[in-house]
């Protein structure tokens, strides 16, 4: 999982930008609002294959998910936010494949599919167990100053976002990508079924 040290090397940077957003009074889940709106573009730039334009589109979205947390812990973290921020993130996730496969049925319909299934997996996976663990008081001994507990795995946010930079950079390959990735999602998925159960049993 990339994201560990993903985050110390934006955390700072983000942390001085989000003084921008505040002193201008703009409140964190505007930010995260403001971020998907944007990142919803992507859509239609990657059904009529403009890839380049759906990168910026990306990007620009991932941009905001970063900022709109550094805000929140300015402001002070809040479950509505938390709820907000991961729930957009899902739908953002599944909306990048479904663009890709209105830009090419024919070719990237099946990968595309077996994509969004797999996002079902680690997302599912992903937010039974931060609800168990809310109500057992776990924390997370990796990231302790977020709204839900953050259980690993190898595909996550950078690998994710890694993964959508090749897509649109490598638009003819998305099908062998879908698929590569895909799977990676469904080892994510199984050995967090596996470590949540054998946790929460114990």
């Amino acid at each position: 999982m990339l994201d560990r040290y993903s985050i110390t090397l934006i955390r700072q940077p983000l942390a001085k930008l989000a003084t921008l957003p505040e002193n201008y009074g703009i409140s964190a889940n505007q930010i995260t609002l403001s971020g998907f709106v944007i990142g919803l573009f992507a859509l239609p730039a990657l059904a009529f294959e403009h890839y380049g334009l759906a990168l910026f589109f990306i990007i620009m979205n991932r941009l905001f998910d970063g900022l709109d947390g550094a805000v929140a812990r300015r402001q002070g973290i809040t479950d509505c936010g938390g709820f907000l921020d991961i729930t957009l993130d899902f739908l953002f996730y599944s909306l990048i494949p479904f663009g890709f496969v209105l830009a090419d049925p024919s070719q990237n319909a099946i990968a595309g599919a077996f994509l969004i299934f797999s996002f079902i997996g680690t997302g599912s996976s992903f937010l039974a167990f931060a609800i168990m663990a809310g109500k057992r008081n776990i924390e997370s001994p990796v990231y302790k100053h977020k709204s839900l507990y953050y259980i690993g795995g190898l595909t996550e946010g950078t690998e994710t976002i890694a993964c959508f930079v090749l897509f649109c950079l490598l638009p003819q390959h998305f099908a062998t990508i879908a698929w590569i990735f895909g799977s990676l999602c469904w080892i994510t998925t199984t050995t967090r079924i596996w470590a949540g159960y054998h946790t929460l049993k114990n």
